[in-house]
């Protein structure tokens, strides 16, 4: 991969935050963001013409959360309008390491609510062992 082109035009999805969104204190609970990211991984994955359970039926493969690393701060609260998005920084033969925001957008510039670090594996779908990346989804991806 270019890390310089990536870099420099990270994917990004909208979304706006509920009421099943928040916690009690009336902020977004902490493991919602996961989810956020979960989506904006999708969305890109879809906006690469990847479509996941055509590539599951197709290849024999999938890809799945293997590292987790989230720093979290400010708070979203309801009705907060977010951008969240997604980067590819490392590509290796069977996982990728993806960089992603969640950032508020309001009148006064953007606000950074969290970051992460997310690494995907490639598994065999069926005994969910470790596998190669398809070339031809490699070559998607670049």
């Amino acid at each position: 991969m270019n890390p310089a082109r990536i870099a420099s035009k990270p994917f990004g999805w909208p979304l706006r935050i509920y009421w099943e969104d928040t916690d009690a204190g009336g902020i977004v609970f902490y493991a919602n963001y996961l989810k956020y990211f979960e989506r904006a991984r999708t969305e890109w994955l879809r906006a690469l013409g990847v479509e996941q359970s055509a590539l599951r039926s197709s290849s024999g493969g999938m890809f799945v959360v293997s590292e987790a690393q989230l720093r979290y701060h400010l708070p979203a609260r309801l009705d907060d309008e977010l951008l969240v998005t997604a980067w590819p920084t490392e590509t290796g033969r069977a996982s990728l390491t993806i960089q992603q925001q969640a950032w508020r957008k309001n009148a006064n510039g953007d606000d950074l609510l969290c970051e992460a670090t997310i690494r995907i594996g490639w598994v065999d779908a069926t005994s969910y062992r470790p596998a190669r990346i398809p070339q031809t989804l490699l070559e998607i991806l670049k």
